[in-house]
């Protein structure tokens, strides 16, 4: 139980690292269907996220909420999908199980296609699923001069999202279900009318 909470806590910390125009940028790159995915795991309605400012605060609110129930691990599967194939394509036979200098001899590539940012996010997922290079990773994660995770603040108080809706925007839903009742009841009345010359 200790090490699945500290897996979950570096990848918690590595998702927080990434900056919103990062997480931003890598959503951006992925596949539709990745993209989908994202979205309807950080709880978007019917048709995803059009704006991706709203997409990100959802992410990491879904993501806050997220830590016990699997949410978190979900969205940093998806969202590290790409690069993690990249890794084990760069990798070749030692994918399963390679060695430190062999991790170390792909990440240079793998930055400059992804981010340092998704980098770490990849690792500390691979951690969370409990990849045989678990232990290397986290020493990656920890002491790298280049992966390094910057060290854990005082974790701010997660953003939630709610569906309660402000006074004004309540206002106007009932004044627009009130508009459509009087224009439907206007309709139905011009039918009984019409019915009734008829």
């Amino acid at each position: 139980m200790k090490n699945r909470l500290q897996a979950l806590s570096l990848l918690d910390r590595a998702l927080l690292a990434m900056t919103d125009e990062e997480l931003e940028t890598l959503v951006a790159s992925l596949p539709d269907d990745h993209r989908d995915a994202i979205d309807s795991l950080s709880g978007a309605r019917e048709g995803g996220f059009e704006d991706p400012a709203a997409r990100t605060l959802a992410i990491r609110s879904a993501a806050a909420r997220g830590r016990m129930s699997g949410v978190l691990e979900q969205l940093a599967t998806v969202l590290t999908d790409p690069c993690l194939a990249d890794c084990i394509t760069a990798l070749g036979d030692a994918s399963d199980s390679p060695s430190e200098e062999q991790l170390q001899a792909v990440v240079p590539g793998l930055i400059e296609t992804h981010g340092v940012a998704t980098v770490r996010l990849t690792f500390a997922a691979s951690i969370a699923g409990e990849a045989a290079a678990s232990v290397i990773l986290t020493r990656l994660l920890k002491s790298d001069d280049v992966l390094a995770l910057p060290a854990a603040s005082a974790p701010a108080a997660p953003v939630v999202l709610t569906n309660e809706a402000d006074a004004e925007t309540k206002a106007k839903r009932k004044a627009a279900k009130e508009r459509k009742q009087a224009e439907s009841r206007a309709r139905r009345e011009q039918q009984a009318k019409a019915r009734n010359r008829a």
